[in-house]
């Protein structure tokens, strides 16, 4: 957000819509997936306050873990308002904590912002908080109606949701829609990453008076849910096809039959080298390429070539033209 204000980038057409990665570090206790420096990957757009933008940035980050290949989460959604909404829920939950028998340094927290005893995994707290009032039963029309609408556009998505009510985020600047995605094999620590709505934070930090919402990734604790599913991210892509060019003329006409296939999102791999047919083929196998096509001048001439399943050893004449990414499904 700093750097957004300081380059100007809120001058021009809104939304803006930038990434980030790297290394923070958090002033707390270290524990188990909770390091003192962590990895953190996140997307912001800033500059509309619109119920799709929710819903697309909410999008974006579920697609990112289950294109990991990680199935074992879920997402918790919630609305924490606008202000008059925080307001009138503030004054009935105030009311009711100063009845519950806290110690001296909790009430000290409760003081500075009562919503996080909603997060507190004490025991007791949590029998005591049981019957609180919850912010969402006190949203104004205007974020009810935000709400409603983020929640339809999920439906749109098929992106499966829980309703938390709830629920915390770390920070206090959070605003209206709040979401967090949490992984039922970590424990204590399954938060894998979260985000929001936070408007009045530009303004706050000296820009201007924009909307925004934005969604951080912690790529530790999501490393952590990888290996506990048993995902092995450091295993390399298949190639669909590994291209064998028999010939210097082969090989003119492989570069751009590859770059074409390429562009079409195919995964492609080739023989370079100049090696030998046999020597190709152990090439091919070795790639673990789910197909491999030899191409000399005959096929170059005739515009037709045997494309072998490297798996099950059968091959099929096909058009070279015709080629393209869904060949290989």
């Amino acid at each position: 957000m700093r750097a957004v204000i300081e380059h100007g980038l809120d001058r021009g057409q809104l939304p803006v819509k930038v990434w980030y990665s790297g290394p923070f570090f958090r002033a707390e206790r270290p524990q188990a997936g909770r390091y003192r420096q962590f990895y953190q990957v996140g997307i912001e757009a800033i500059g509309l306050d619109d119920p799709a933008i929710d819903a697309e940035v909410i999008a974006i980050a579920d697609a990112g873990y289950r294109n990991l290949g990680l199935t074992k989460f879920r997402l918790d959604i919630t609305s924490l308002g606008d202000s008059a909404s925080r307001a009138a829920h503030r004054e009935v939950l105030v009311k009711y904590i100063s009845k519950l028998d806290l110690d001296e340094a909790t009430r000290a927290r409760v003081e500075l912002n009562p919503l996080r005893l909603f997060d507190d995994k004490r025991e007791a707290v949590v029998k005591m908080m049981a019957g609180a009032p919850l912010l969402i039963d006190y949203l104004t029309p205007q974020s009810a109606s935000h709400f409603e609408k983020v929640k339809k556009y999920l439906d749109k998505l098929s992106i499966r949701y829980a309703i938390n009510p709830r629920m915390v985020r770390g920070l206090d600047y959070y605003t209206g829609t709040a979401f967090e995605f949490v992984h039922e094999l970590l424990g204590a620590q399954s938060g894998l990453g979260g985000g929001g709505r936070y408007d009045g934070l530009m303004e706050s930090l000296g820009g201007q008076n924009l909307s925004g919402i934005g969604f951080g990734l912690g790529i530790d604790r999501t490393l952590l849910a990888c290996e506990a599913e048993g995902i092995d991210l450091t295993s390399q892509s298949r190639p669909d096809l590994y291209v064998i060019p028999l010939g210097e003329e082969a090989k003119d006409f492989s570069i751009k039959f590859i770059d074409d296939l390429r562009k079409n999102g195919a995964i492609v791999d080739c023989a370079y080298g100049d090696r030998a047919l046999k020597g190709a083929m152990k090439g091919a196998d070795k790639s673990g390429a789910k197909f491999a096509i030899v191409i000399g001048d005959s096929e170059i001439s005739s515009g037709i070539g045997e494309l072998k399943n490297m798996e099950t050893g059968v091959t099929s004449s096909v058009t070279l033209s015709a080629i393209n990414a869904k060949s290989f499904n």
